[in-house]
């Protein structure tokens, strides 16, 4: 048995037909709007998995958020805490540092890894890959 029914407004409704015909919302939302639409309609969720060919975990969390927090917020991504970033202030003072200063002997200039690298050897941060360091030398270039 359903725990969480969804039932929609008229104008709930046509919002989700909208999202479901125009082509211009995200493949998630679009498959949101469509188990929303075929659980008002009272499909059981087998049905609706076999049809939109997605997971019954699936539908009951996005039927649940329905009914709890509404159907906009049922129809978005929550957001997601990401890792945490690896250099505290000192660390990315020392980064910057870094890569102002001049190349290693025999090199030209410093590359991401080099400078990866160079971090670990301080002992700045146990490890780093050369995308985190080039993602904040950017950040910084910008900000």
């Amino acid at each position: 048995m359903k725990r969480y029914i969804v039932e929609l407004s008229k104008t709930e409704r046509e919002t989700l037909l909208t999202i479901t015909q125009t082509g211009k919302s995200s493949a998630r939302k679009v498959k949101r709007a469509h188990i929303l639409l075929l659980s008002s309609e009272g499909k059981k969720d087998e049905e609706i998995a076999d049809v939109l060919h997605t997971s019954i975990a699936t539908i009951e969390r996005t039927r649940k958020r329905c009914v709890l927090e509404g159907v906009k917020a049922s129809l978005k991504d929550r957001p997601r805490p990401g890792a945490r970033c690896k250099l505290d202030a000192k660390g990315a003072a020392t980064l910057e540092m870094l890569a102002k200063s001049k190349a290693p002997d025999g090199r030209k200039r410093w590359t991401m890894q080099l400078l990866a690298d160079r971090l670990v050897e301080l002992k700045v941060v146990e490890s780093i890959s050369d995308e985190t360091v080039r993602v904040h030398l950017k950040k910084k270039d910008q900000g």
